[in-house]
């Protein structure tokens, strides 16, 4: 079996994060991101993998290689300039034989992919969609079907009550027999959503929407994307992968760092290598720290997020945040809830930041 990813968005909805790093590489417990996506297609014997990528293309391949340290093959389709959802599948159609799936380059999900091919057989189809019943459907496309579960059509995000037809959206996994790519134009920018697959019902091509329970979370917002770490620490999602290090009690810490004796790491959180943690600090609960990071004496980092090589200076307090890599945050500064800062960022000493 093969897979096609779509990561050719430049991650406008994750910056200021995005402005430095690849949204498919962004690290989830000091893991990249697309290594979860890697590892679930492993897990359901998917072992060719075609990234189909524009922006920042150079992250991608130094982070993910040739996917061999994922356990599959990793090729790689660069776009010369973007081509939308479906100009991207089509990029990777040469590529491609034989059923394909097609995922998202922004979603964290467990959903089981060998199910999903068995109803795909079962019912004939020839694209079968992933659909999640959503309490509020508005900040989404609306995906109807009939009872068969057969589509019947798309809809743009509603913007009044009336136009909620349905709760089923679309969770960004697909299902595609291999030849149905090449209906896609190669030469112009083509969404996927609104233009390939309301092509295929109309035609009368067999199309099948599959909704089952499954966590599913977008990362594309920073709100979202710090929601994700907590929901892996707190074990809601099923993936192949632990955090790396070496598991103490509910939390898991790399080698090569250093602690003061009074340092404390409170359950569950992730502490990366070489991390320095200095006397009287606190880390956690749900608190990442990326490698050789620097927490000051008696400061304390709570449901935060910490990138690479983030200095943060003594007293100072981080609660509920994303901090980017190589950021410098002074002596006492407080960075509060939903805040963001770039990598590279200089926190003055008793700087107090809130969104």
């Amino acid at each position: 079996m093969q897979a096609v990813i779509l990561a050719g968005g430049q991650g406008t909805r994750l910056r200021p994060l995005t402005l430095s790093r690849a949204k498919s590489v962004v690290p989830l417990l000091n893991r990249p991101f697309l290594a979860y996506q890697l590892a679930l297609l492993r897990e359901h014997g998917v072992g060719d993998v075609i990234l189909s990528c524009s922006y920042r293309v150079d992250d991608v391949r130094r982070t993910l290689g040739d996917g061999t340290s994922a356990g599959v093959r990793l090729r790689y389709v660069v776009e010369a300039e973007p081509l939308g959802t479906g100009g991207g599948v089509r990029n990777a159609a040469d590529l491609a034989a034989g059923p394909v799936f097609v995922l998202n380059g922004d979603v964290l999900t467990d959903v089981d992919l060998a199910a999903m091919r068995r109803f795909h057989e079962k019912h004939g189809s020839r694209t079968t969609i992933f659909l999640m019943r959503v309490d509020d459907p508005r900040p989404y496309g609306l995906v109807e079907m009939d009872d068969e579960g057969r589509l019947r059509g798309f809809r743009e995000k509603p913007t009044t009550a009336e136009e909620i037809t349905t709760d089923t959206v679309n969770a960004g996994v697909y299902l595609i027999d291999g030849e149905l790519l090449r209906r896609i134009p190669s030469d112009r920018a083509v969404s996927i959503e609104r233009e390939f697959f309301p092509a295929l019902i109309a035609d009368g091509i067999p199309c099948f929407g599959w909704c089952v329970p499954a966590y599913w979370r977008d990362i594309g917002s920073p709100g979202a994307y710090r929601a994700a770490q907590i929901d892996l620490l707190e074990g809601r999602v099923r993936t192949g992968l632990h955090p790396p290090g070496d598991r103490r009690g509910e939390s898991w810490i790399e080698a090569g760092g250093s602690a003061a004796t009074d340092a404390r790491v409170e359950a569950p959180s992730v502490v990366g290598p070489g991390v320095e943690l200095h006397a009287g600090c606190h880390v956690g609960p749900l608190s990442v720290i990326g490698e050789h990071s620097r927490i000051g004496a008696r400061a304390r980092v709570e449901r935060a997020v910490l990138w690479e090589r983030v200095d943060v200076g003594e007293g100072a307090m981080l609660r509920d945040c994303v901090v980017g890599a190589d950021v410098r945050i002074g002596a006492h500064a407080e960075i509060g809830a939903n805040v963001v800062l770039e990598s590279g960022a200089v926190i003055p000493e008793r700087t107090r930041l809130r969104s």
